[in-house]
């Protein structure tokens, strides 16, 4: 796990800069997750550090892979002083532990609900897995293992939550796109979906 994670938050680092605040959190059953928080400008960003040191698979699966499968950690951009989104730290945990807890294989295009917001207040209880490599890039591994991807996650509301099911996640990031929405705003309402 060491020989992962360490390459795994240097990669972090290098993109991030340092983390100026981590947590860690372990839930029964599972791998340690931390949640490391670094702040760029009016911008805050958590990201997880744990997810990616097990490839990702079907726990029922007799027959996974221990060292292949997709690995990742996820990535939260907020700006910074407008709410209190240092209580997001434990969420992004159980994100981050739902490939081993519940066998979900975290993937761009994904939606994963809380059923709870994500901090005091927040409009928001799901976020949408959006595209790898713009913010950091993928970390290759050793074969046979798999790359380490850093996931963003997109904030939305129930109501955009609800629409992306029916229409899809292509859909909604060109409709967020097509009317200027702020993704990093943690007061943002819900984006119009006429």
């Amino acid at each position: 796990m060491a020989e992962i994670l360490a390459p795994v938050e240097a990669r972090l680092r290098t993109a991030l800069g340092e983390p100026d605040a981590r947590a860690a959190v372990t839930f029964l059953g599972t791998d340690r997750i931390e949640v490391l928080r670094f702040i760029d400008g009016d911008v805050v960003r958590y990201a997880t550090l744990g997810m990616s040191a097990q490839p990702m698979a079907d726990p029922s699966d007799p027959f996974a892979d221990p060292v292949k499968g997709p690995r990742a950690e996820l990535v939260l951009s907020v700006r910074a002083g407008l709410a209190d989104t240092d209580q997001v730290l434990r969420k992004l945990a159980v994100l981050a532990a739902s490939p081993q807890v519940e066998g979900v294989i975290v993937a761009p295009g994904a939606s994963l609900d809380l059923g709870e917001p994500l901090w005091p207040g927040a409009p928001f209880s799901s976020v949408l897995v959006a595209e790898p490599g713009g913010l950091v890039e993928d970390l290759e591994l050793a074969a046979p293992m798999e790359a380490v991807r850093f996931l963003p996650l997109l904030p939305m509301t129930p109501n955009e939550a609800a629409w992306k099911r029916v229409r899809g996640a292509q859909e909604l990031q060109e409709r967020w796109l097509s009317r200027g929405t702020d993704l990093r705003d943690p007061l943002r309402g819900s984006v119009a979906l006429d």
